[in-house]
C-alpha cells in the first residue's frame, strides 16, 4: 500500500512510523507530482493556516481537492481535521481548506499550546478496547451534516472525530501515543478502493 502524507510542515514523521509498523509505503507529498499512484493520504498535525498557505503557493491546493473529490482515502489529525473541513470558525483572514468533509471545524477550541490535554475515548466502531488520544491545541467539530459518521465524542459531548465515505478526520493525535487503529482504517479504505480499481480495470 502507498500511502502519502503532506509534508509542508507539521508532524511527518509520527504518522510515517505508524504507517510503517502497519507495513505501508509511504511517499511524502510536496509537490502535485508526489500525489501520482497513491493508495491513500495523510494530513497531519500542524498549524492548518500554514500549510494551507504553502499548499497554494507550490500549485498543491486544486491537484489535492481533485484527488480528494475523486474518492482517494485521506486521514486529518488535528491540522488534517481543519483542512479537510467544508467550513470554519475562528479562521485567519483568508484562510482556506482542501474541503470534503461536511463539518464546520472550530480553530484552537481547546485553548493554546500549554492547554494541550489527554483523554481516554470510547470508539464502538474501533471495538471495545478504549482509545487514549492526545490533544494539542485542538480543533473541535461544530456541526456535522447528515452523512458524516460520529466516531468519538468528549465527555462533554463535544465532536473529535469523524468519518465520512473515504475521509476519516480526530482532532487529536493518536500517531503521538502509539494508537494504530486509526491509520488501519485509511489502510482499509485504500485496500477497497485499489480493489474497485482493478476490478473495474479488468
Amino acid at each position: 500500500m502507498r500511502i502519502g502524507i503532506l509534508a509542508l510542515q507539521g508532524d511527518v514523521r509520527e504518522h510515517e512510523r505508524a504507517l510503517a509498523t502497519l507495513g505501508a509505503m509511504t511517499v511524502r507529498v510536496r509537490r502535485p507530482a508526489d500525489l501520482v499512484g497513491l493508495d491513500g493520504l495523510v494530513l497531519p498535525g500542524g498549524e492548518s493556516s500554514v500549510i494551507d498557505k504553502l499548499s497554494r503557493s507550490i500549485g498543491l491546493r486544486e491537484p489535492l481537492q481533485a484527488e480528494i473529490a475523486a474518492g482517494l482515502p485521506v486521514y486529518g489529525t488535528c491540522a488534517g481535521m481543519i483542512l479537510l473541513a467544508e467550513r470554519l470558525e475562528d479562521a485567519i483572514a483568508g484562510q482556506q481548506t482542501f474541503g470534503g468533509l461536511d463539518i464546520t471545524v472550530r480553530r484552537n477550541a481547546f485553548g493554546r499550546q500549554q492547554e494541550s490535554f489527554e483523554a481516554t475515548l470510547l470508539l464502538p466502531a474501533l471495538g471495545d478496547e478504549p482509545v487514549a488520544a492526545t490533544f494539542i491545541r485542538a480543533p473541535e467539530v461544530v456541526l456535522a451534516g447528515p452523512d458524516v459518521e460520529v466516531l468519538a465524542r468528549l465527555e462533554d459531548g463535544r465532536i473529535v472525530a469523524v468519518r465520512q465515505g473515504n475521509l476519516l478526520a480526530t482532532a487529536f493525535h493518536p500517531e503521538v501515543s502509539g494508537e494504530l487503529r486509526f491509520h488501519r482504517l485509511l489502510l482499509e479504505s485504500a485496500a477497497v478502493r485499489r480493489a474497485e480499481g482493478t476490478a473495474e480495470a479488468s
